[in-house]
């Protein structure tokens, strides 16, 4: 039963359904599944191949876009039973998301917020197309332990490394873990 219910998971995202990520998410929690395991084992799977199949150019940007939505309407029912779930673990530490200026994809980056604050880290996303120091002023207004920043885009993509050299800058680089992220994102990249 939960199997089935993990592959209907993944078949609406992606067919970009919404309503129906929302009704089975309800059914999950109803069921008493792990939200992290309705993630992992059920949305996350329909995710990939939707990105799969876009970076095979066999899906376009709308399908991306309706998958995007329909994993935020799964995320918006889990929250509340995550943050349920969550209340007795202490905080792991303080992260900044957020897709770099110029980039408006969210997808990945949503994913891997739901999966570090679900892990007990608190995190504050600060959305897409973010600029450069405002990423950088909102780590040191919090005191972030982690920059982790997404970029789909290769002419996006160099503003992580904006983030960065304006992190060594304000002369906090060194007490701040920087995670990137994205399909163009390769180790040489990372280096």
């Amino acid at each position: 039963m939960t199997n089935q219910l993990f592959r209907q998971m993944a078949q609406c995202i992606i067919d970009g359904d919404s309503e129906v990520s929302a009704e089975l998410t309800q059914q999950a929690v109803v069921q008493g599944i792990d939200p992290l395991e309705a993630i992992s084992q059920g949305f996350v799977v329909g995710v990939n191949q939707v990105g799969e199949a876009f970076a095979k150019g066999d899906a376009f940007l709308p399908e991306l876009v309706m998958a995007g939505e329909a994993m935020k309407a799964a995320v918006a029912v889990l929250e509340p039973e995550l943050a349920k779930r969550g209340t007795e673990r202490t905080m792991l530490g303080k992260v900044i998301l957020c897709t770099v200026e110029g980039d408006i994809h969210e997808i990945g980056k949503t994913l891997v917020g739901t999966m570090l604050s679900s892990a007990g880290f608190k995190v504050f996303d600060l959305g897409v197309d973010v600029p450069v120091m405002k990423v950088v002023e909102k780590a040191r207004e919090v005191n972030a332990d982690i920059v982790a920043m997404s970029a789909l885009l290769t002419t996006t993509m160099v503003h992580q490394k904006d983030v960065i050299e304006a992190l060594e800058d304000i002369g906090i680089r060194s007490k701040v873990k920087v995670m990137v992220g994205g399909a163009p994102v390769t180790k040489e990249w990372v280096k």
